[in-house]
């Protein structure tokens, strides 16, 4: 994990691919104790740079509405 790319500047696709990748080593057993515990550290790292993510992008959701005069306009989705 030395040359692994900041969590930060990761896509939501990478964290997820990356985590995805983690979990199966963590899974296996196979990986030293202590190179599981580092794993597992970034793993909560990427959980939380994905939960992120899809946090700005539900917010940024929008839905279109017509009014009775038939206009278009957007409102958040979540504002019902």
């Amino acid at each position: 994990m030395g040359n692994a790319k900041a969590i930060e500047t990761l896509t939501f696709e990478d964290a997820l691919g990356e985590l995805e990748t983690i979990v199966r080593s963590l899974e296996s057993g196979q990986a030293p104790l202590e190179e599981s515990i580092t794993a597992y550290e970034r793993g909560i790292k990427l959980k939380n740079h994905c939960d992120k993510k899809l946090k700005e992008a539900q917010e940024k959701i929008e839905k279109i509405t017509i009014d009775k005069d038939g206009k278009l306009s957007t409102q958040p989705l979540d504002g019902e």
